[in-house]
């Protein structure tokens, strides 16, 4: 709609009071999915700014509320928006759910499954480099094998990091079977690289 172009001309708090006023926040996922391929067909694209205010907005209460799996509509949206913006996604929504306390089995598992199918290569580094920066716990340990998962070149630094960041907890993990396995992908993965 042509009304959706002013989301390209408002200040970051209209943008905010917008949100609020129209309650997206708690708008029906089937709704969600539309205004999300309206988004997709926004010209110009929306700002960095816009779009971290819009993934707050739209998606973070949902998914740090899910305590069951997400809906086959939350997820459609959630897709639709990371095929599009997935970097300030990742700034907003990713680094809310790895900062999140407790178990948090189902926001874990929406993660892993985003970054399988959904993330570029360059926001699944940046998944991992936000991951990087939390203490490693065993709810993360799926995420961090997920990215490994994917395959993709990891720049030296972002690599040695990794490793560094194993090793350093190595103790605490003796007798995780998850940390076996990721121990056991990076070894396989990237074998030439581990000295």
């Amino acid at each position: 709609p042509p009304e959706l172009h002013i989301l390209n001309n408002c200040s970051p708090s209209q943008l905010e009071g917008l949100c609020s006023f129209l309650q997206l926040s708690t708008c029906p996922e089937h709704l969600l999915v539309c205004f999300c391929g309206w988004l997709l067909a926004l010209i110009p694209d929306l700002s960095y700014t816009s779009a971290a205010i819009l993934a707050e907005q739209l998606f973070l209460r949902r998914v740090l509320s899910l305590t069951q799996p997400p809906s086959r509509h939350l997820m459609a949206a959630l897709a639709s928006f990371c095929s599009k913006y997935s970097q300030p996604f990742c700034r907003v929504l990713v680094a809310a759910v790895l900062r999140e306390p407790g178990e948090g089995a189902e926001q874990t598992k929406l993660v892993c499954e985003l970054v399988e199918e959904c993330l570029e290569p360059d926001s699944v580094r940046l998944v991992l480099s936000q991951m990087l920066e939390v203490p490693l716990s065993e709810k993360l340990l799926p995420v961090v094998q997920a990215v490994l998962g994917r395959q993709e070149v990891l720049p030296a630094e972002l690599f040695d990091l990794l490793v560094l960041t194993l090793c350093r907890h190595a103790p605490a993990f003796a007798t995780s079977l998850n940390y076996a396995k990721l121990v056991t992908a990076v070894l396989t993965m990237y074998q030439s690289q581990v000295s």
